[in-house]
């Protein structure tokens, strides 16, 4: 027996309507089309539908069956059509992120929540792109967004600029490099530095001050959180690098002191990085609009 789709939207019609002429006015068809439709069902079938010299019309116990299973079939069918066409007109999708930014989850956090609001239809995931090869993983489409700072040139990939950064130092306000007006590389021989856990070479740091210097502090410390990272500075235990907007909150205690890593400072950029066929997607636009709102309210506060 072959059912398709309009034979389940025919029975239920009828069944709701009481009557064929009715039906057919729902289902913008020909009451000939419908009956024609109907019989041939039976054929299928092989049993009566309906219970024919019934007003209104009524199904008969196969009738009442195939009735039981439009109802299970066609909610699902239409969610699909729904979910398909949110796809196709961009309110509703995939946006699954990874993070090469350890700093960035804080950052991040009330960007996604203002998307939640915006995009409830939209799967929001996030994964720490430290874990695991992020790019990769997003031309593989395993991932959807990247958040880097190091651009590469991948076909089918493109870095969306968000916003720069610039690393600062940060030491307590009576550590001994807390009297210079900026530091260098050399500064941090006799150091203990305190970092994220991360690789050297996704550590700004590392990667734009000391590796080119070849320089190496006296020790390396690592802590998973930035406000670790600070209670242990204002404790004189080490010195940090951080972003300059992580570390908004100590502009104005007397417990810390940032400075620029070198005479001119360095600035940094924060890339999103997307599948080329998904960056003009609406709900991609709008997340990438937020990160950029989110970060000038953070490099002002």
């Amino acid at each position: 027996m072959h059912i398709e789709f309009r034979h389940l939207r025919t029975i239920k019609a009828i069944h709701e309507a009481g009557g064929l002429a009715r039906a057919a006015d729902q289902l913008h068809i020909t009451q000939s089309a419908l009956s024609h439709q109907v019989k041939g069902l039976e054929d299928q079938a092989g049993v009566e539908l309906f219970v024919r010299r019934s007003k209104p019309l009524k199904l008969s116990a196969a009738g009442l069956r195939l009735l039981r299973l439009a109802e299970q079939v066609l909610p699902q069918v239409e969610a699909l059509q729904a979910e398909f066409t949110g796809l196709r007109d961009g309110s509703s999708g995939r946006l699954h992120i990874a993070i090469e930014c350890h700093a960035c989850f804080e950052w991040l956090f009330p960007v996604l929540e203002q998307f939640r609001r915006a995009w409830p239809d939209v799967d929001v995931d996030i994964r720490p792109g430290l874990a695991f090869d992020a790019l990769p993983a997003l031309m593989k489409e395993e991932v959807d967004l990247v958040v880097s700072s190091d651009p590469e040139d991948l076909a089918g990939v493109e870095f969306v600029e968000l916003f720069d950064y610039a690393p600062v130092f940060v030491a307590a306000s009576t550590h001994p490099l807390a009297q210079k007006p900026f530091v260098e590389a050399a500064d941090f021989r006799g150091e203990t530095l305190i970092t994220y856990p991360v690789e050297r070479t996704r550590l700004d740091v590392f990667s734009q001050l000391l590796i080119p210097a070849k320089v190496e502090p006296a020790a390396v410390r690592q802590a998973e959180l930035t406000a670790v990272i600070l209670l242990l500075v204002a404790s004189n235990r080490g010195v940090s690098v951080l972003p300059d907007w992580v570390v908004r909150e100590v502009k104005y205690s007397s417990d810390y002191v940032t400075r620029p890593l070198t005479e001119h400072g360095l600035t940094r950029r924060l890339y999103a990085a997307v599948r080329s066929d998904e960056r003009d997607k609406p709900y991609m636009q709008k997340l990438i609009e937020l990160a950029r709102v989110e970060a000038r309210k953070l490099q002002s506060a």
